[in-house]
């Protein structure tokens, strides 16, 4: 069972099921809801994910994607994207213990800042997965 909240303590969740897709995102939608250069995101089953206190504000962030966060703190908490109605991504640094999620590539380079230097030896797609366009290894800025 995975489990987190936001920062204030307002809301919290638990997330069970097989997790996957732990990523670092870089495109420029993550980084402006979020202020930070990338984010950290691993899917579940949506049928794993529940809230077990408050509940969290949504906003569509693109024509095809809900983002949740906390109205009292603003930590974002989830993606869901209307695509893949059967997983939700939850934002990795939102759970107590998020060294047990790593990363496992980094997703949407194309849009990596430029002054982010990668050097962590993670598979990077220049887009999504889904795309199969994977650098391997380090991919130029």
């Amino acid at each position: 069972m995975l489990i987190g909240g936001c920062f204030c303590g307002a809301i919290r969740y638990q997330a069970s099921g097989p997790a996957h897709h732990q990523t670092n995102c870089h495109c420029s939608i993550c980084r402006r809801t979020t202020g930070a250069p990338f984010v950290a995101w691993f899917s579940v089953p949506r049928s794993g994910f529940r809230l077990v206190q408050g509940t969290p504000a949504r906003f569509r962030s693109s024509p095809t994607a809900t983002r949740s966060f906390c109205a009292g703190c603003g930590t974002q908490l989830t993606f869901e994207q209307d695509g893949a109605p059967d997983e939700i991504d939850v934002t990795t640094c939102s759970l107590d213990d998020p060294e047990g999620m790593p990363p496992q590539d980094h997703t949407y380079t194309r849009s990596k800042l430029g002054w982010i230097k990668l050097a962590d030896g993670l598979h990077e797609y220049r887009t999504s997965r889904s795309a199969n366009d994977g650098a391997g290894g380090q991919e130029g800025a």
